[in-house]
């Protein structure tokens, strides 16, 4: 029974005694006769001999539910704060999770490169199927990439993630023609110089105020260009100057693209906040974005400044 319901019938308690058999007079009285019992919000009880104890501060029940111990509540003002802290935890282990799977799939792809050119299955390949099978390849990337970006939120995380290791390694088999361009040496140092200049864009975008997300469109239609300049120019002018103004504004193109893809992964960690199954499928597509622009600036900057054999 909750304190600002009356009792049906109430009645005196009955006295108690003390050792000396004298009644105590002060428990005669109702112990609902207090007016501050026919109040709404609840009070502390008062002990029977003592002054009515004041209102106490109203405290929201925590989380751990209502049977957690007193030690878990917190005043009204705290829990907005208590709220935006746990989101944050949980947009930065998503933001993680994203980047640990493209971290795995960029190690997937440079095993498969380096198996691939030592056991010369590039070489077999091509030899056997010719120049259809080289288009082939990359038909077969462009859609395996469309399909995990568009169908990865409909299937199981560990569907779309075997995927997108499948993707990485198809990508690693196709790489490893680098290694009959450039000397092994400055493939190293310029995937370090990649893998630097991509980590600080990646702290840049994520602790930046200003926002990235208008630029997509305008990134997109670049990076469109970009790819219809470089077919132009190939075939035009296939000589070193315009392929290396080519590749410096591809390296500008993905810059941005990087930056865009980090805000965007962590805006849509955001919006699907507390769906688990739905974030595990979305890190896979966030990796997919952010793999591609890695391998891409990989490329156009190993073409600026990569050593040829």
């Amino acid at each position: 029974m909750t304190y600002d319901q009356q009792p049906q019938n109430p009645s005196p308690q009955v006295p108690q005694y003390q050792a000396n058999g004298q009644a105590q007079s002060q428990y005669s009285q109702t112990p609902y006769s207090q007016p501050q019992y026919s109040q709404t919000q609840y009070v502390q009880q008062p002990q029977y001999g003592q002054p009515t104890a004041q209102p106490q501060a109203v405290y929201y029940q925590s989380p751990a539910g209502a049977g957690a111990s007193a030690g878990y509540a917190a005043p009204a003002s705290a829990i907005p704060a208590q709220v935006a802290s746990v989101t944050e935890r949980a947009e930065r282990t998503s933001i993680t999770r994203a980047y640990a799977e493209m971290t795995a799939g960029l190690a997937v792809t440079a095993v498969v490169a380096v198996l691939t050119q030592t056991f010369g299955l590039l070489d077999s390949f091509l030899a056997t199927t010719g120049s259809l099978g080289w288009i082939g390849l990359m038909l077969v990337q462009i859609v395996m990439a469309i399909a995990i970006g568009n169908r990865a939120m409909n299937l199981k995380a560990g569907a779309a993630r075997v995927l997108f290791y499948l993707y990485a390694a198809l990508m690693g088999f196709t790489l490893s023609s680098i290694f009959m361009v450039y000397d092994l040496g400055s493939i190293g140092t310029v995937l370090a110089l990649c893998t630097g200049f991509f980590f600080v864009l990646t702290m840049l975008s994520l602790t930046m105020r200003s926002s990235m997300l208008k630029a997509g469109p305008i990134l997109l239609a670049a990076l469109i260009a970009l790819i219809v300049g470089e077919i132009i120019i190939m075939l035009v002018a296939p000589g070193s100057t315009g392929l290396m103004v080519i590749s410096a504004i591809g390296v500008l193109i993905f810059a941005g693209l990087t930056m865009y893809d980090a805000q965007k992964t962590r805006v849509l960690f955001a919006q699907y906040a507390g769906q688990p199954e739905a974030i595990k499928s979305l890190s896979i597509v966030c990796a997919l974005n952010l793999y591609l622009d890695f391998v891409n600036m990989f490329l156009y900057l190993l073409r600026l400044f990569g050593s040829r054999d």
